[in-house]
């Protein structure tokens, strides 16, 4: 099955890549492989939440809100690629969690962006490495970045 029918399948959609917002390009291709800048969980150009995880920010919005980020990333990986389907696999996948100083869960939030690359490009082409790192703040006070590479 290519992407873009298990994507209509599953009712995903990919969002309008989002504008960046300094002096950075969504994403960037070199040889085989893509990279993303950091994406946000923006939804209409609003965040879909705002705060740190383990205070403001329960675990399953958090859980959402990397889901998000991540379709972000998806979009802006498919832009430079020519289309969804031009991806191979995903490689990496990091998820930064604005964390409370106790919140020791950033693995369980960044199932979201994990889970959604298994649905959109299968076990096998959706299996990467990643990294779920606790930070003090993210831009926009966003619970979640995410950052992809593919290969295409």
């Amino acid at each position: 099955m290519v992407i873009r029918q298990r994507m209509a399948a599953a009712g995903i959609e990919l969002p309008p890549v989002t504008a960046p917002l300094a002096s950075y390009v969504p994403a960037l291709r070199s040889g085989d492989l893509i990279w993303t800048s950091g994406q946000l969980p923006l939804v209409d150009g609003k965040l879909i939440a705002t705060g740190k995880l383990g205070a403001a920010v329960a675990v399953s919005d958090g859980v959402r809100a990397a889901r998000v980020a991540a379709l972000n990333a998806v979009a802006a990986v498919a832009q430079e690629a020519g289309g969804v389907d031009s991806i191979l696999r995903v490689v990496r996948v990091v998820v930064y969690v604005a964390s409370h100083p106790e919140f020791v869960d950033q693995p369980t939030v960044a199932n979201g962006a994990s889970e959604l690359m298994a649905e959109i490009f299968g076990q096998e082409h959706g299996a990467h490495v990643r990294s779920a790192v606790g930070v003090s703040v993210l831009p926009l006070d966003a619970p979640v970045e995410v950052e992809l590479m593919v290969e295409v």
